[in-house]
């Protein structure tokens, strides 16, 4: 990819420093070096509303203009060495694992095409809901939200009204249903990534997903059953022919799907000595096995899923290279604010530390649901769940035990309020552009907003008032 290739020119100015990823300073550091990563964010949230030609045709060269204002200056500063050791580190440690696991997810969903034609009656579409929220914790939101909204679609095209049918899989797929485990949505991966159990989140917000998800499927069924006994719902013809069987073609890609769990699991599981030292940066032999593994899997469903399948899921790598190209970005641009987030009171973030912190110095899980909630709408869940990871300390083993409420806060703000608006998640704005695509008028930016905040919001507060006191 053009924009790793330009990072790497960078770094190869650089020299191997074996302790500076781990000895930056944040209380030494000033604000300023936190104006990258805020510059690429807001450039994700409003450029493609703003200039969204110019945003579709250079996303890439702002993201590296970003990404380099922050390592030049950095390297100038602190000297190459450290600028080095800082980008290894981002990029074996989080970067590399992160993209792996989303592209094997990617392909293998892309792969797997369901055939025939249901019809989109409220039980049905309700149980089609709910399966896609089951199959998004175990092959995450972006796969299941690829492999669910185009059967959808096609149940629904017989009928008048079919908008409200996406925005509810967008919230109950594309978010809710990945909060489960780490394969399910990228911010409790990367909270995987720095040692949170892989069955920590199932055991700690199960109450809080089952109460949104079950709200909202209630919710939908009581709307899409108004909607389809209204007068000249149902149009007079079928847009897609009946299909004497319902099945999948691409299935051998459910097999590669197991194994891409069970590579996560081994990797979690699995406690080796062996670790190889690059540049300061660990990688440990569980974490390369499970990375070898997953380019094979890629590899593997590329392989062996006939083209037609491809074809009929309209399969291309324009999204997943664009999330590789952001992602690098932001992965780099991060590395100061966590630095000065670790500093707590004593750097240049207290005052967000000091508004998710009771007076007696203890964390606020109400204020962390909804301060991890809030960026996550309007930026990006995966980096606002790192900055709110490091702000409560940045230790999983304490964040585990004595500040589990505050854990789960932040992996239930994360997760759940990306649905609040189209840019709140990855999965939201594919799966708005499928449908677009298959003729569903969809809202505006604004328009889904008003949608999100008269159902979402509300559920938030009672979550609130139940879970995160």
């Amino acid at each position: 990819m053009k924009l790793l290739r330009w990072l790497a020119v960078a770094a190869l100015f650089a020299q191997p420093c074996l302790s500076c990823a781990a000895t930056l300073d944040g209380s030494q550091l000033s604000p300023l070096w936190g104006v990258p990563f805020a510059g690429i964010l807001l450039s994700i949230a409003l450029m493609p509303l703003l200039a969204p030609m110019f945003w579709h045709h250079h996303f890439g060269k702002v993201t590296v203009a970003w990404a380099l204002a922050f390592l030049l200056p950095f390297a100038f500063v602190f000297g190459p060495a450290a600028a080095s050791a800082n980008f290894v580190h981002a990029l074996l440690a989080e970067y590399v694992p992160f993209i792996l696991l989303l592209t094997a997810l990617f392909t293998v969903a892309g792969g797997i095409f369901i055939r025939g034609n249901l019809h989109g009656a409220p039980g049905l579409n309700t149980a089609l809901l709910a399966i896609g929220a089951v199959l998004a914790s175990f092959m995450g939101t972006t796969g299941a939200s690829m492999l669910m909204i185009r059967p959808l679609i096609r149940a629904n095209d017989n009928r008048k009204h079919k908008a409200h049918v996406v925005i509810f899989f967008i919230f109950v797929v594309s978010n809710a249903g990945g909060s489960l485990t780490p394969l399910g949505d990228p911010p409790l991966f990367l909270g995987f990534l720095k040692g949170v159990d892989f069955f920590w989140t199932v055991r700690h917000i199960f109450p809080e997903t089952l109460f949104l998800i079950g709200a909202l499927l209630a919710i939908f069924y009581a709307m899409d059953g108004w909607y389809y006994h209204r007068r000249e719902e149902i149009l007079p013809v079928d847009p897609t022919p009946d299909s004497k069987r319902i099945g999948f073609d691409g299935a051998a890609n459910f097999w590669l799907l197991g194994v891409i769990v069970a590579l996560v699991l081994l990797s979690g599981f699995w406690k080796s000595a062996t670790v190889f030292h690059i540049q300061g940066t660990e990688v440990g032999l569980p974490g390369l096995v499970r990375d070898l593994g997953l380019i094979i899997v890629t590899l593997l469903s590329l392989k062996f899923t006939p083209s037609r399948v491809h074809q009929d899921n309209q399969f291309s790598w324009g999204p997943m290279q664009e999330v590789a190209k952001l992602f690098a970005g932001i992965f780099l641009t991060i590395i100061p604010v966590i630095a000065m987030l670790k500093a707590g009171v004593n750097g240049p973030f207290s005052a967000i530390v000091l508004a998710v912190t009771r007076p007696d110095g203890t964390p606020d899980p109400a204020m962390y649901f909804w301060a991890s909630g809030v960026l996550s709408s309007f930026l990006d869940n995966a980096p606002t769940y790192l900055v709110f990871f490091n702000t409560a300390g940045g230790d999983p083993q304490v964040l585990m035990t004595a500040l589990a409420p505050t854990l789960a806060a932040i992996s239930a703000g994360s997760v759940f309020m990306g649905a609040n608006s189209y840019i709140g998640n990855a999965p939201n704005l594919m799966v708005k552009a499928i449908a677009e695509d298959r003729g569903v008028q969809m809202p505006s930016f604004f328009g889904y907003m008003a949608w999100s905040g008269a159902i979402l919001i509300p559920l938030f507060f009672v979550m609130t008032f139940i879970w995160f006191r």
